[in-house]
């Protein structure tokens, strides 16, 4: 009998000739990218209106992006393999440098949260919002999926002791963000229901517990604020009552470009950070702020299709957890300024203004396309 011989359609061998195309060779996924600058675009129009018409805050931070690009493209650059053998290593020197604020961070508005070396001041818990997600990724990742007891333990333990360090400092916000990126590796990787209900069970039982003997004063007042925000209408409810103001009076349309009352007239504290959502649906009305929620949903969107798309089960895992977190960091924020989240340190993603939390979230964004161009390089 002759042997049968496998052969190749000529179109298919004309397919696997071909060569990657440049974004794919400079792993950068352009759906992405696309969005992101548009959102970048966005962002600083509105931050030129909330800074009270300030070209220098739109120039610094308009550095702040070009360092956080380039920071993306770097992080993109890396192997998905690499990330997975140096995530341990990150783990160990961040929990080094949490423990390191403990005994030699300054402090700012009674918080001690930062390390300054030399000239350049950095908030370590910055970096443990995408450290977090890799160590535990890259733990599960090397054992059997779904993840049995014992390795949901070590993993908790992995997410928990980072965010009791940053807890300590004390920054709530910041702890609870960096819990849920670790939560979120678990969920993508198969983690039980059971473990989920017993998980949701925990935290209500323990509700108590915490408010008594764990919340600082500052936060409980927070929590209370919430509740009540007009009983304490020029104190701890200001914020809540101006930024709603603000919401309420922009209607469909808004009243138009740098003319919003409340934040041109400095009624709406810290408006070019945590509250800047506040002054665009004052100026840019409703459909202002569905459209930023609209270009939110697509990175969303190409964030879920980038995990799904993963070769990984690591590369799966980091992708979802990462799309996941930026989802919390846009309704966290959207929920605090609308009154119906307690009021936490989170900035709006791509429109606040600030450094780190930026450079650290376009980081993510080039893990996120390491993920995707991988599997485009591996195809061809």
């Amino acid at each position: 009998m002759a042997d049968y011989v496998r052969q190749m359609p000529n179109q298919g061998s004309a397919d696997l000739a071909r060569r990657p195309s440049t974004a794919s060779r400079l792993h950068i996924d352009l759906p992405l990218l696309f969005l992101l600058l548009i959102l970048t675009g966005y962002g600083l129009v509105v931050l030129y209106s909330a800074s009270g018409q300030d070209f220098g805050a739109v120039i610094r931070q308009g550095r702040y992006f070009l360092v956080a690009y380039v920071v993306m493209f770097l992080a993109a650059q890396l192997s998905l393999q690499r990330y997975a053998r140096w995530a341990p290593w990150f783990y160990v020197a961040g929990v080094c440098t949490l423990v390191a604020v403990i005994f030699f961070g300054v402090g700012a508005k009674g918080a001690q949260r930062w390390l300054q070396i030399g000239g350049f001041r950095f908030q370590p818990s910055e970096i443990m919002k995408l450290v977090v997600p890799m160590a535990v990724a890259c733990f599960l990742a090397e054992r059997t999926l779904p993840p049995r007891f014992q390795h949901v333990i070590v993993a908790l333990v992995i997410l928990g002791l980072p965010a009791a360090l940053i807890l300590r400092q004390p920054d709530l916000g910041t702890a609870l963000l960096i819990a849920a990126s670790g939560l979120f590796v678990l969920f993508m990787a198969g983690i039980g229901w059971r473990y989920i209900f017993g998980a949701a069970l925990a935290v209500v039982a323990s509700a108590w517990p915490a408010w008594m003997f764990m919340l600082q004063d500052y936060q409980k007042q927070r929590i209370l604020t919430l509740l009540n925000p007009e009983s304490d209408k020029l104190g701890a409810g200001w914020n809540i009552i101006q930024s709603k103001t603000a919401i309420g009076s922009g209607g469909w349309t808004g009243k138009g470009w740098l003319s919003g009352t409340q934040s041109q007239l400095d009624f709406l504290p810290e408006s070019h950070t945590d509250f800047i959502i506040a002054v665009l649906a004052e100026e840019f009305g409703l459909r202002g702020v569905l459209t930023l929620m609209f270009l939110y949903s697509l990175v969303l969107w190409r964030g879920f299709v980038i995990g799904m798309s993963a070769q990984s089960s690591f590369g799966r895992m980091m992708a979802g957890s990462l799309t996941l977190t930026f989802f919390v960091y846009v309704f966290v924020n959207m929920g605090m300024v609308a009154g119906l989240l307690p009021v936490v340190g989170v900035p709006l993603p791509l429109v606040s203004a600030g450094g780190t939390a930026l450079v650290t979230l376009m980081a993510g964004f080039g893990v996120l396309m390491a993920v995707s161009t991988e599997k485009r390089m591996v195809v061809r």
